[in-house]
């Protein structure tokens, strides 16, 4: 039998056939390594896998393979820095929720998001949520990241869950897809899908008031299916997420911006730093690229962590 695995609770996945979508509870056999991944899971929430019933134990399966996956996003694994950890795979798209108010998202970690997501092939959207609650200052940030990311030709989102705010452009574009929700705890993920298809009834997280940053409800990533067709896969507040087995030269090639005018550069291997007569670095002088990009383009080379200064409450 054929299926998509929904969650992974360690030793256990629940895998939803795809000829009567039941659901199974299956385990791996033996040693089970995915080629050329070094990874903490073998298997990952979004992988097609192929399995058989156990003998004598209603609704159980054994994994015995894996198809070739398509896409995936890994974060570095917590307690070994070689290995990563797969948080999915196999998705049409991600949906990077972000905020401008309670709490605030960087434009570090959207952009360390960003161009990971190029990297592993996975086109973004990005919705600015809660927009109800934003002050005259913040609208005006709203205003240049809109701007930014949809000059670049980013797809752009505004929604309020509480109000009701672009929730039927939102689900235009979840509708028929598998999507990765990702953003920090407490940009109102669960809430805002909850919004869209009520009768998920994802576990939403509070703000805590002290640290103004959200807690963390979500352990392992779920794939959740839609009524109207589609699945969403829920990620936890995503902490470790950042460039894992990616050279320094090409991390300029997942900022399309950046990429782009990289060809009109005098070096053909210029890093945009010092270099002489480098098409990027005259293109930020005149106000072509955003400084907050080319800030997290540098930020990125310097493999400087965007959690020293933004990190999200684990309590």
């Amino acid at each position: 039998m054929k299926g998509v695995v929904l969650k992974s609770t360690g030793s256990w996945y629940q895998v939803r056939s795809f000829e009567s979508g039941e659901l199974f509870n299956c385990r791996i056999k033996g040693k089970f390594r995915v080629a050329g991944i070094k990874s903490t899971n073998p298997i990952a929430v979004g992988d097609v896998v192929h399995f058989h019933l156990e003998d004598h134990q209603e609704g159980q399966g054994i994994i015995s393979a894996i198809q070739d996956r398509k896409n995936y996003i890994v974060r570095k694994s917590v307690n070994l820095s070689k290995q990563v950890h797969i948080i999915a795979s196999n998705m049409d798209q991600a949906l990077l929720v972000t905020t401008l108010a309670q709490p605030m998202t960087s434009t570090g970690f959207m952009d360390r998001f960003l161009s990971t997501a190029e990297a592993y092939s996975i086109p973004t959207i990005i919705v600015f949520n809660k927009i109800d609650l934003y002050d005259e200052e913040e609208m005006m940030e709203l205003e240049y990241r809109e701007a930014v990311y949809s000059s670049i030709g980013y797809k752009v989102l505004k929604t309020s869950a509480m109000q009701g705010i672009g929730l039927e452009k939102l689900k235009e574009e979840l509708k028929d897809k598998t999507t990765l929700l990702s953003g920090h705890s407490g940009v109102g993920k669960s809430t805002l899908v909850n919004a869209v298809e009520p009768n998920l009834d994802l576990r939403t997280g509070t703000v805590s008031l002290s640290h103004r940053k959200g807690q963390h409800t979500t352990t392992f990533a779920e794939m959740h299916p839609l009524r109207m067709g589609g699945d969403v896969i829920d990620t936890p507040g995503i902490k470790g997420f950042g460039m894992v087995n990616m050279k320094k030269e090409e991390i300029s090639h997942f900022f399309p911006e950046i990429f782009a005018l990289s060809e009109q550069c005098r070096f053909h291997n210029c890093m945009h730093l010092n270099e002489p007569e480098c098409a990027v670095k005259s293109a930020l002088e005149e106000n072509k690229i955003a400084p907050t990009r080319y800030e997290s383009y540098l930020n990125q080379l310097n493999d400087y962590d965007e959690q020293t200064h933004y990190r999200t409450s684990s309590h």
